[in-house]
């Protein structure tokens, strides 16, 4: 049974009598359901009868409601109403526009609006460049999606989708103070998404796409960022590959290994396989073998489209065939972002010496940390219940940031790897052991190194825009 966590929390408003032993029987009635109680609050006293709100963690909308009949089958116990926590938090949106400056009379009116406006507006149109220092371009990031590979649910629609796309702009301004907005828009192929985000593209400082399918959304990163003079990152791809790679980075440092010696073994093949394999290759790893649903990915597979094809010409050099169980003998890191229950002990028990496995499937991961106990020297997940979260908001507020900050008119390979090492620096090598392999995503430090690290090597590698 899943452990019950946040995401389905719930709050139980019951009526029960003023006396003592009742808060007793709740949470024991609770805790025989298999739910855990985080908060409790009075709502009403009306002297015998008392009405309280009890929040519950729970592990699926079903069990959700198991914990309202038990409570309900108490003695002299009413459930007076059962609300989803989750909904309630969602309710209107989690994002708002707010003004930065007071327009409190004619003054300040005339100079955010008209008459003052105009004089900002011939400046910008003498001097374009001048638009990233003069609005809202300087601090702006657009979340972009076509709703066609929304987290783990699929082709769901750019409608659905729309609450992903403000999750992502609530964790870029709470972590990097960054503004950005969610487009989430109705099209059909990849000419579409670049043509509308080619369009919008004057309001904002940079773009973010975000759960669009493989392989279009190969096609689409490239082409935006061939024709965009402001950084565009597919955070699906790049922002996971540049957080397993400072995972893995740690890691070694705990096995003792180095990138070169390694054999990589990634299942799936799709947007945040390929990436994964690609900045893997760059830091030095040369034995990657990729699995996709019919196996192993090389040359010579007549079923690949364009982005395997890549795949299968420049990694397994061995050219390994077959199933995971048949390539997993001998490797020294497994990466998993496709589903779950695809690994067995078994397959651990044929790795290299102190394997490294990373399943990264949510919300069930590829193997579970229990079940790599005792085989596996170091093992994350995607999940926040576990040690060792591989979590993308470590990287793409800090990317922003020190793009936006910097003036950068693209995201580069270097970026990318100064972002992963300020990563993995961000644990203390004090610190450093199998369960602390990555910073906590709430840790301050983190958006400031990553910043600081891909300002640098937007510098070094001279892709700056001109300052006015």
């Amino acid at each position: 049974m899943a452990t019950p966590n946040a995401a389905y929390s719930v709050q139980v408003r019951i009526d029960v009598p003023n006396q003592p032993g009742t808060l007793g029987r709740i949470a024991t009635a609770v805790g025989n359901a298999g739910g855990n109680i985080t908060a409790l609050d009075m709502a009403e006293a009306t002297g015998s009868r008392i009405i309280e709100d009890v929040s519950v963690d729970c592990h699926d909308e079903q069990h959700a409601e198991e914990i309202a009949a038990a409570l309900e089958a108490l003695d002299d116990v009413t459930v007076v109403s059962v609300r989803d926590r989750t909904f309630l938090l969602h309710a209107g949106g989690k994002i708002e526009v707010r003004s930065r400056i007071p327009l409190k009379d004619r003054n300040d009116l005339s100079m955010a609006y008209t008459p003052g406006v105009a004089r900002i507006c011939n400046a910008i149109a003498a001097a374009p460049e001048r638009v990233h220092e003069l609005t809202i371009k300087q601090n702006t990031v657009a979340v972009v999606t076509d709703g066609t590979a929304v987290l783990g649910l699929g082709n769901i629609g750019p409608a659905a989708a729309l609450p992903v796309m403000e999750g992502k702009a609530l964790l870029f301004k709470e972590f990097a103070g960054i503004d950005a907005f969610p487009i989430c828009l109705d099209v059909r192929d990849a000419d579409e998404i670049v043509e509308t985000v080619q369009r919008i593209a004057p309001v904002f400082g940079g773009i973010n796409l975000e759960d669009i399918a493989a392989p279009q959304c190969f096609e689409v990163e490239e082409r935006l960022k061939a024709t965009l003079d402001i950084p565009v990152f597919h955070d699906d791809q790049h922002g996971t590959a540049v957080v397993v790679l400072a995972a893995l980075q740690n890691s070694l440092k705990i096995v003792d290994k180095k990138m070169a010696d390694l054999k990589v073994v990634i299942a799936g093949v799709g947007a945040a396989g390929v990436a994964i394999a690609k900045i893997l290759m760059q830091a030095g790893v040369e034995n990657v073998i990729g699995l996709d649903r019919k196996g192993a990915v090389f040359t010579g597979r007549e079923d690949l489209n364009a982005s395997k094809r890549w795949f299968a010409e420049n990694t397994n050099p061995e050219m390994r065939q077959g199933a995971i169980h048949e390539v997993m003998p001998g490797a020294d890191v497994f990466v998993g972002v496709s589903g779950p229950g695809l690994l067995v002990r078994d397959d651990l028990r044929a790795m290299h010496r102190d394997p490294i496995v990373f399943a990264l499937a949510n919300p069930d991961p590829e193997i579970l940390p229990e079940d790599a106990a005792g085989l596996a020297a170091v093992v994350a997940t995607g999940r926040s219940d576990y040690p060792n979260q591989i979590n993308n908001v470590l990287c793409f507020p800090g990317i922003f940031r020190g793009a936006l900050d910097a003036g950068a008119t693209t995201i580069t390979e270097g970026m990318k790897l100064a972002a992963a090492e300020a990563i993995a620096d961000a644990v203390p090598e004090a610190e450093l052991c199998a369960d602390y392999i990555v910073p906590s995503v709430f840790n301050k430090q983190v958006v400031e190194l990553v910043a600081a690290g891909v300002a640098k090597a937007a510098a070094d590698e001279g892709v700056l825009r001109p300052r006015p």
